[in-house]
């Protein structure tokens, strides 16, 4: 069985597809989704999705992208949703974003640390987003898991090798999509070789990033297969064990959706 650990099946992608998409994901061996939030300002509508299936989940927060425009979320409205709510396993997605700064950098990280508290204090992971900031991601991991442990993944891995290797160490997971599978993703490819078995998830990110041999169609959660067959042969073993370990992996850090 696969887990799509990431993906927005309440994008307007999906609107006329939604049974379809997760049926044919089924077919393709996916036995688990966690669909993600982007906008607490819609997260029923989020949740609403997650709530048609059995085999769904959803988190609940606000991806760096809407930091500004979204309202300034509080710690405690957080908290409130993942406690009481059966369908939410985890905060975010949220992190630093700082190739398109849609939101001031000092905004984004204001966000990210509140979302980091809560995870501290409900025991739930955080799906981190990073991109162009590794050195600040490093910095605000490395000084909020001083305050007090948390767990979480940084989802969708484009990073440098230093940034996987600092997650790792402080107990954070890698999810690789489907960009692991491009052509010019060497670099990632020799990342995701070093990274310890028991730290790897695989998603999709749809609709988002479809995988070789999809790439420049809608992504969708089947595709997720395309991803672990690539990370499978990476690392030198068969997509069943490969399939096995990642879905041990998700359950293990998303131990709410067990």
């Amino acid at each position: 069985m696969l887990v799509d650990s990431h993906c927005h099946l309440d994008f307007p992608d999906f609107q006329d597809d939604l049974e379809g998409v997760v049926n044919r994901a089924r077919e393709a061996g996916v036995g688990h989704f966690l669909t993600i939030c982007t906008h607490i300002t819609k997260f029923d509508q989020v949740r609403a999705v997650a709530e048609q299936f059995h085999d769904m989940h959803c988190t609940v927060g606000i991806h760096p992208h809407e930091a500004e425009k979204e309202p300034e979320v509080e710690k405690a409205k957080l908290l409130e949703i993942a406690t009481t709510d059966p369908k939410v396993v985890a905060f975010g997605e949220t992190g630093l974003d700082f190739f398109y700064e849609h939101s001031p950098r000092e905004i984004q990280e204001r966000q990210f640390r509140t979302h980091l508290e809560a995870s501290r204090e409900a025991g739930l992971p955080v799906v981190i987003h990073t991109r162009d900031a590794d050195a600040d991601m490093a910095r605000i991991i490395k000084d909020e898991m001083g305050k007090g442990a948390f767990t979480g993944v940084i989802h969708c891995f484009s990073s440098g090798p230093e940034l996987a290797e600092i997650a790792v160490e402080y107990g954070l997971y890698i999810s690789l999509s489907g960009i692991v599978t491009f052509k010019k993703a060497e670099e990632l490819r020799g990342t995701a070789k070093r990274v310890p078995l028991d730290r790897l998830l695989v998603e999709t990110d749809s609709p988002y990033l479809a995988p070789v041999p999809k790439r420049g169609k809608r992504n969708e959660p089947a595709f997720v297969a395309h991803t672990a067959a690539c990370v499978a042969e990476l690392h030198g073993m068969s997509v069943e064990d490969l399939a096995a370990k990642t879905t041990e992996n998700f359950f293990r850090l998303f131990h709410k959706a067990a």
